[in-house]
């Protein structure tokens, strides 16, 4: 069964879920892009791998060691003074403390980058935002001093941002954002040398996932990807319908229209009562 929603599928959102679908939408693009490109151009896998540090709530700041409450033995009517017990260790049971190591997390961090066969110069990089990126952090940091190379660089960028929740993170201004038409998805594609000029496609979650020009070097012409055909493929493939219930919420925000339109749909698919 394909998703029942008409482009991107909330639910897949989920930070659980989403580096399977991360994964599958970095290859299928690659593959979508590879017989357009060739053999003047290559499109290919690359890999960011950074260190994660564990999150600060993992540390308490207080250290809390239940011992057990011994019942109070019976205390004479004339006993005036407060009674003090005094055990041996095997006797109350001492507790030791636990020992947690928490190490930092390698996390691999995919993108594609469209290379000239003469040469291997990158034209063209395609980044598909992840939590990480989107996350205060070293994900969003390194994503960050990235992208300004790339935009400082003969590189055409290519960014899309599939996720609701988290920091601004594309490379156009949250002002520029701002006066987009209402959207939660968003497409931007910057070609060099203009740093400061963007195509944006903003998408709404009612809406199917757009068809996207990728330019590569002048004068060739640019090469189309079909997001939605993309994210289809992926859904059928990942199996996803197997593990989503649609009769609960998805497990991110919806704005209230959002909300009514998503139970409207799914209860005409039949997927919620």
């Amino acid at each position: 069964m394909p998703s029942p929603f008409p482009g991107m599928d909330p639910y897949l959102e989920d930070p659980v879920r989403w580096p399977d679908l991360h994964h599958s939408l970095i290859t299928y693009i690659r593959n979508a892009l590879q017989p357009q490109v060739r053999p003047r151009y290559h499109a290919r896998i690359g890999e960011r791998i950074y260190i994660l540090q564990p999150p600060r709530a993992l540390y308490p700041d207080v250290l809390l060691i239940r011992r057990p409450i011994r019942e109070p033995s019976p205390v004479s009517a004339y006993a005036q003074a407060p009674q003090v017990a005094v055990t041996t260790e095997e006797e109350e049971g001492e507790l030791e403390p636990i020992i947690l190591t928490l190490p930092p997390v390698e996390h691999r961090e995919p993108f594609i980058e469209i290379v000239h066969a003469a040469g291997e110069e990158v034209v063209t990089v395609i980044e598909v935002l992840s939590p990480a990126n989107k996350t205060p952090g070293e994900g969003h940091r390194l994503y960050h001093r990235k992208q300004q190379e790339i935009l400082n660089s003969n590189a055409h960028l290519v960014e899309i941002d599939l996720l609701v929740e988290g920091l601004h993170t594309v490379a156009i201004s949250e002002e520029g954002k701002a006066s987009l038409p209402s959207h939660r998805y968003l497409v931007s594609v910057n070609r060099a040398p203009d740093k400061y000029r963007f195509e944006v496609y903003p998408i709404p979650l009612q809406r199917r996932l757009p068809h996207i020009r990728v330019p590569l070097r002048e004068p060739d012409p640019d090469v189309m990807v079909d997001l939605q055909a993309v994210f289809t493929q992926c859904y059928d493939d990942g199996g996803y319908e197997d593990f989503i219930d649609y009769r609960q919420p998805p497990p991110v925000a919806l704005s209230p229209e959002e909300a009514a339109w998503v139970d409207g749909l799914l209860k005409g698919k039949g997927l919620r009562n």
